[in-house]
């Protein structure tokens, strides 16, 4: 079981109603993230390159760990063959967190959900753990990310299931019927943080950009 300062940082994150106090929670959690984050067992990082890997060639580039966070996702990337990686978060403190890691090529203060400065099909793969879930970002951010994508890209994400039957997969299929991707993988619904009580599950996903 993590600690309470964890149960009362992600509290506050799940129930942040705006950009910036999801910014400003993750601000003052970032010291503490890490430790905190493997306390609580934390699956999505993991998981999500566990599917990168199985559908990304080894050294494709680059790539975009879109909601970094402190770079969890950045340190695998690196040791497992994907050397050009990107980091994007909303959050300066959890930036900071990352770029200390020197495993980013550059790092972006950006919120997910609004247009991102990147050029149409600006990278080869794009991973998102953790991110679409409640208090953060919803189905509005996935269609920026499908669009830098380049075609043949993968995007790996997860989604909280609350998410998922709300609008997500919805949105998923009409993308799909569109011909605007393909759903290449998406796994059992699992919980994300084994070590905290009454987590909501959510899902991998791995969508192919057409």
């Amino acid at each position: 079981m993590a600690d309470g300062k964890h149960n009362s940082a992600l509290g506050a994150a799940y129930a942040a109603k705006r950009p910036e106090e999801v910014a400003a929670i993750y601000d003052s959690w970032s010291e503490t993230y890490d430790a905190d984050m493997s306390a609580a067992g934390y699956r999505h990082p993991t998981i999500c390159l566990a599917l990168l890997a199985r559908h990304l060639p080894r050294g494709a580039e680059p790539l975009l760990d879109a909601g970094a966070g402190t770079g969890l996702i950045g340190e695998w990337l690196a040791i497992t063959g994907y050397p050009k990686v990107e980091a994007l978060d909303i959050s300066q403190g959890m930036l900071d967190k990352a770029g200390a890691k020197g495993v980013y090529t550059a790092l972006h203060r950006l919120a997910m959900g609004e247009t991102l400065p990147f050029a149409d099909g600006a990278y080869a793969g794009i991973i998102s753990a953790g991110v679409f879930t409640s208090g953060h970002v919803g189905v509005e951010g996935l269609d920026e990310l499908i669009r830098i994508c380049r075609p043949g890209g993968v995007i790996v994400l997860t989604v909280k299931n609350t998410l998922w039957h709300a609008d997500f997969a919805e949105r998923i299929a009409a993308l799909e019927a569109q011909g605007l991707l393909t759903r290449v993988e998406e796994t059992q619904p699992y919980a994300s943080m084994p070590g905290e009580t009454d987590t909501v599950p959510s899902r991998g996903l791995v969508i192919k950009r057409s």
